[in-house]
């Protein structure tokens, strides 16, 4: 593939479904659907891991959770491993930031030639109670529960500006600025442009509130009303992180709040891309859209992203540009440890033999014909969850592994919504088996887990034990703030 410039967007928590071009019957995102028509998009895309920091660490490196280490929101990506930013700048190619990263620190060596108002974990630390899971058994008494976490996100849901929309307009502003300057610059080049939304807080301009009328919301999928029981994994995780409280009302509202944030940020990546085109770069760019992970919306009573279903573990995915299909949906499952050789490719060059690194680049994907067999996997270790989970999909099955407690299997082909789990039926033993093997061949589960809670345990005494970490918080929100000089240019 020759090498051109390459314009990367990715937003934050955007569920795949909500886009207007993935059929949903509200989403109105008219700007990504037009970027669809321009090129491919793959319709069985996935995070690596359904929480930021991580997600984000295996999109820089091209690696797995367990092969980082970044376990959570507050172990973060610092550069020790090598991104494709660092190939980048070794080729000489201009390669910057602009928004959100949520690494460790914008002084770190992570990449990129400058950051512009970048966003990372608080202080450098980030939000280190939330590595407080298992390792500490006798201490759940005083982690915040119903009305606090995830659940507040329902209860503040509504109309207006947040930090995060004042944001998001400003990153889109400075990468108008940018394109614009890189027309006049003869140098190749390769943009990160990173916004926020639709992350919570669900707080959506009117502009956007108002495309969603709170009265045709629909109640959130297996919801309160329903005859749906959580599988025990996730029940543990609910009864830390859900908003069941919350009334029919406030799940409509917040749906509605959440669908005007994915208009919103839309808006601003059409301002992006229109400034690509504008500035007479188009033809000399590659794009790529796609979002670190989704959002369960209310589904199965969660808000937030954290488990390995579909609206949380699924991500949109777009490439556009020079030898790049138009208008067509990939049905291969990718992952974001495909961004590396992605990147590099669009970039001409070649990835060192010996990296060894899982990934397949999205744009070899995009020319050549469907493969469902191929392996898409994701894993959490983050947030309050009782022990390590697991998904492997692959073809028409989805099989979610617990540590300690039974999996799940779904047939996605004849049960999208996942509503029916097949692991207890004896006609799919053999399924079964087969994915959990499949499974053994990327990781060893139980021994994952018990590093992941090492590393946690680990940090969490390195800063005083439990009681110190809850009595020392370096923020109370549940959304990582705008940076303190950030917010003051906003």
């Amino acid at each position: 593939m020759k090498r051109q410039n390459l314009l990367v967007i990715m937003s934050d928590e955007h569920n795949p479904k909500m886009l207007s071009c993935a059929g949903h019957p509200l989403a109105k995102t008219p700007h990504l659907d037009r970027l669809a028509a321009q090129g491919v998009r793959f319709d069985r895309a996935y995070t690596s891991c359904p929480i930021c920091v991580p997600a984000r660490a295996s999109f820089a490196t091209g690696r797995y959770v367990h092969e980082t280490g970044y376990w959570d929101n507050s172990i973060a990506y610092e550069g020790k491993i090598e991104s494709w930013g660092h190939y980048l700048q070794s080729a000489g190619i201009r390669v910057e930031s602009i928004g959100k990263l949520h690494y460790r620190m914008e002084e770190d060596p992570t990449g990129f030639d400058k950051q512009h108002i970048p966003m990372h974990i608080k202080d450098g630390v980030g939000m280190v109670h939330l590595s407080i899971r298992e390792q500490f058994p006798d201490f759940t008494h005083a982690l915040p529960k119903k009305g606090g976490g995830a659940a507040g996100i329902v209860f503040e849901a509504g109309r207006g500006e947040s930090e995060y929309t004042r944001y998001d307009r400003k990153v889109a502003d400075l990468a108008c600025d940018w394109l614009r300057d890189a027309s006049d610059r003869d140098e190749p080049w390769t943009l990160f442009v990173s916004f926020v939304t639709p992350h919570y807080p669900l707080v959506a301009p009117d502009e956007f509130f108002d495309l969603y009328p709170v009265d045709k919301m629909p109640a959130p999928k297996l919801g309160a009303e329903s005859e749906f029981q959580a599988h025990p994994w996730l029940a543990r995780l609910l009864s830390q992180n859900a908003g069941s409280d919350a009334t029919p009302e406030q799940h409509r509202i917040a749906m509605a709040a959440y669908l005007g944030l994915c208009s919103f940020m839309d808006a601003q990546v059409g301002r992006v891309l229109d400034a690509l085109e504008n500035s007479g770069q188009r033809d000399s760019a590659r794009v790529i859209y796609t979002s670190d992970h989704g959002e369960n919306a209310g589904a199965r009573g969660m808000w937030g992203k954290s488990v390995h279903y579909e609206e949380a573990s699924g991500i949109p995915l777009i490439v556009a540009g020079a030898g790049i299909p138009e208008g067509q949906v990939c049905a291969t499952p990718a992952t974001l440890v495909d961004a590396f050789p992605t990147i590099l490719q669009a970039a001409d060059i070649a990835i060192p033999n010996d990296l060894e690194l899982p990934g397949k680049s999205w744009f070899d994907m995009a020319n050549e014909s469907d493969d469902r067999e191929r392996i898409a996997f994701s894993e959490y270790h983050a947030s309050r969850s009782p022990s390590g989970s697991y998904m492997i999909r692959k073809g028409r099955f989805k099989y979610i592994h617990y540590v300690g407690f039974q999996p799940e299997l779904f047939d996605l082909e004849t049960d999208p919504e996942e509503a029916n789990n097949l692991s207890g039926d004896p006609a799919y033993a053999d399924t079964l088996r087969a994915y959990e093997a499949h499974l053994h061949t990327i990781v060893d589960p139980i021994a994952v887990d018990q590093q992941a809670n090492d590393a946690q345990k680990a940090l969490i005494l390195s800063r005083g034990g439990p009681e110190e970490v809850m009595a020392n918080l370096v923020t109370t929100s549940h959304h990582t703030p705008v940076p303190d000089d950030v917010e003051s240019q906003l």
